[in-house]
């Protein structure tokens, strides 16, 4: 199986070398290709990613979309991983999806369990186990196959949030999703630069905006009013 893995990155200097670590030994023996689309980061995020030697590239047009865009026309293989920054997905990512590709599956992520001891992000976590939009998100990690990807026209550079949720509610209309039984590790950050209820009111006011049709740059701004934000 040949895998290209896409990272997104955008000032994530604290979180990269962990993650390619990460990467590198989880693919070890493996066909995979590991690049990063960095979005004109400030810091050295670009410059550490590069000292490994895989691809690194600038992407011209600013948001996630457009560099998870980038990433895929670049990306060498049928098979495509996309994996945020401050992340740290299982060992055995690459024989997962293999497995959930033998199990007839076109697209699938992880449940997720966050960088913290919190007794109410633990129940976060829990109920991303269950296959609902509403327990869905980026940072769950996706892959798909390429004809999928491009039969959907891959994610849509207007969506300079929720961009995620607007590829999987496509594609899970006509192909086959899976959650894969294990727990990729995510970032508290969020949590931790606001409280866990503001956290939370955000999430479902952004969530609500995008199932009733809202504009994703309207969506940005409210949830830039909502909490501290960052990509």
């Amino acid at each position: 199986m040949k895998l290209s893995v896409i990272i997104p990155t955008l000032n994530e200097q604290d979180n990269i070398s962990r993650l390619i670590d990460r990467l590198l030994e989880g693919s070890r023996g493996t066909d995979t290709e590991i690049m990063v689309v960095d979005g004109n980061s400030d810091d050295d995020t670009v410059a550490i990613a590069s000292s490994y030697g895989i691809k690194t590239l600038i992407c011209p047009t600013a948001g996630r979309a457009a560099q998870l865009n980038l990433g895929a026309s670049e990306a060498k293989s049928d098979l495509l991983y996309f994996v945020h920054g401050d992340t740290l997905p299982p060992l055995s990512f690459y024989t997962d999806i293999e497995k959930a590709l033998k199990l007839g599956y076109d697209l699938g992520c992880y449940r997720f369990r966050f960088e913290s001891n919190s007794f109410l992000l633990r129940i976060n976590s829990y109920f991303t186990r269950f296959n609902r939009m509403w327990c869905r998100g980026g940072d769950q990690s996706l892959f798909v196959k390429r004809s999928v990807f491009e039969d959907l026209d891959g994610f849509k550079n207007d969506y300079v949030i929720m961009e995620d949720f607007d590829f999987l509610r496509r594609a899970r209309r006509h192909y086959r999703f899976c959650i894969m039984p294990k727990d990729i590790l995510i970032s508290a950050r969020k949590y931790e630069n606001n409280s866990y209820l503001r956290v939370q009111l955000a999430n479902l006011i952004v969530f609500n905006m995008f199932r009733r049709g809202y504009q994703p740059r309207q969506i940005l701004k409210t949830y830039r009013k909502l909490i501290n934000y960052r990509s």
